[in-house]
């Protein structure tokens, strides 16, 4: 069985609050884009992991996939072995929630190939243990996301005729550099309705991470920049980073990249 986990992006990300915890709140709205990995699963005698594509740093006991595979045989005793292949496509790192999707994906992959009849809501249960913005993945449509991503509301929001175009100029930027530079703050408008009005999103849809990341990272802000020079009605990072997207109502033309960049563009 195959299946095609994708990416997502963020309108708007909103740090909120920082919990006794360690976790932060937070508010944004997710979208899903039509950028893939290829997840493959199959019942085998011996099993095994393979991936091809981008390369994955770190052990292959730390995949998500193989923690959500974990959580599986922990629960439901007897599971056949599964040899699972995945071609990673998502940068990782990026601020697209590649990692996520294909957790989140392996969860429904193997609800299916072990007929284990659980619900979205249960896939969800299990999703969350995995990471935050897992659950977002299993129905896998627009949604407002709060607390530490893993309180999912639905919102109707339709970006289709929208031109994407995606740059992850491949900068490093870890959770922790992320949030160092973050004060929480509630917004002063309600979400929902800056989603509804998007002459307002370049103004009022921010990414808090934007602010100190761009500081130390001049050269993300400037592909902000440049996309809005080209045309972009709504220009951001998503997640913390580094990947930046812009918006268009039609294709843009004459946008050059440097070669080391990973560059993805789409009708939406």
């Amino acid at each position: 069985m195959i299946t095609f986990p994708n990416a997502k992006i963020n309108l708007g990300l909103h740090i909120t609050e920082k919990r006794k915890d360690g976790f932060h709140e937070i508010e944004t709205c997710m979208v899903p884009i039509p950028l893939f990995d290829a997840l493959e699963m199959i019942v085998d005698k011996k099993g095994g992991w393979e991936s091809t594509g981008l390369g994955i740093p770190g052990d292959p006991k730390d995949n998500l996939i193989l923690k959500a595979e974990k959580l599986f045989r922990k629960d439901f005793q007897g599971l056949p072995n599964l040899k699972i292949h995945l071609h990673k496509t998502i940068p990782m790192g990026a601020g697209l929630g590649g990692g996520s999707a294909d957790a989140a994906f392996a969860l429904k992959q193997m609800n299916n190939l072990f007929d284990l009849h659980l619900d979205d809501f249960f896939l969800e249960e299990y999703a969350a243990q995995l990471g935050s913005d897992c659950p977002f993945f299993i129905e896998n449509t627009p949604k407002i996301a709060r607390g530490r991503g893993e309180i999912l509301e639905p919102i109707e929001i339709s970006l289709k005729g929208s031109f994407l175009v995606l740059i992850h100029p491949g900068i490093h930027v870890g959770t922790k550099e992320a949030y160092a530079g973050i004060t929480p703050r509630k917004p002063t408008f309600k979400l929902e309705e800056v989603l509804g009005e998007k002459s307002r999103w370049k103004d009022e849809l921010l990414n808090d991470f934007e602010t100190s990341i761009f500081k130390s990272h001049p050269e993300i802000a400037e592909i902000k920049s440049k996309l809005y020079q080209s045309g972009a009605y709504y220009a951001a990072m998503s997640g913390s980073g580094s990947t930046i997207f812009g918006l268009f109502e039609e294709k843009p033309t004459q946008l050059t990249w440097k070669e080391t960049y990973f560059v993805f563009e789409k009708e939406l």
